[in-house]
């Protein structure tokens, strides 16, 4: 353990809670540690926001735990007009490591949920002519709005199955998990070259194509196959 990770100590302020994310049918709760999020990771997802839609290595940024949120609501953010959805699947990691194989990932994972990258469009497109990091625009409270997980001893390894958003009971967005360029084992393998992952991680997994605005008083309805739908209201 590095010097300055304790499991007791005398803080001179008071910790923040740890954020959690509620499970599926219980009372318990899962601990979250990091959130890794994967670019561009559907074909036409790439290609409405001008990229190439062929497989590309792998690219991740990060939201915070403190981002992620269960209650149902997402709180409509400052210095934006432009605030995008992507519906995404997430996956929870109930180990970690470095260099993992990818035909030992799925062995490492807790289960799954259903999350939203809530997105300041507006300030990515900044940051993105200016050279700089996504941050301000990925990276803000209650930007990672999620459903319970449901462990993966219930639900097993979702690699297909429908998965969409509606906005006010329009549809918005459509896409297939078959339809992942990096499929899950490779993501976990990958980030595992890059970082010590540990247990408590989730991955938010890349979202299909149809992102689009959202206002205050907006529904979000988001779907994956397998799981109870999570409804969210803009306020």
């Amino acid at each position: 353990m590095p010097d300055n990770l304790h499991k007791t100590a005398d803080y001179v302020i008071a910790p923040q809670p740890q954020a959690t994310l509620p499970i599926a049918g219980s009372d318990k709760v899962f601990p979250i540690n990091r959130v890794f999020c994967i670019g561009r990771n559907y074909a036409a997802h790439a290609v409405e926001m001008g990229h190439d839609p062929d497989r590309e290595p792998p690219f991740f940024f990060f939201k915070t735990a403190s981002n992620i949120t269960s209650d149902g609501t997402f709180p409509y953010p400052e210095r934006t007009e432009d605030v995008h959805h992507e519906v995404e699947l997430v996956v929870a990691l109930s180990k970690g490591g470095s260099n993992i194989a990818v035909e030992d990932a799925l062995d490492h994972v807790w289960g799954y949920g259903i999350g939203l990258d809530m997105t300041r469009r507006d300030l990515q497109g900044e940051a993105k002519k200016m050279g700089r990091p996504w941050e301000v625009g990925k990276s803000f409270e209650a930007s990672g709005p999620c459903g319970p997980l449901v462990p993966a001893s219930e639900i097993g390894h979702p690699t297909s199955g429908a998965i969409w958003l509606d906005v006010n009971g329009q549809r918005r967005q459509t896409g297939d998990l078959n339809q992942l360029l990096w499929k899950i084992p490779e993501m976990i393998a990958e980030l595992s070259h890059y970082f010590d992952l540990k247990a408590g991680d989730i991955i938010m997994t890349g979202t299909p194509s149809g992102v689009g605005a959202v206002v205050k008083g907006d529904v979000m309805t988001a779907h994956v196959d397998g799981f109870k739908p999570l409804t969210v209201r803009v306020v």
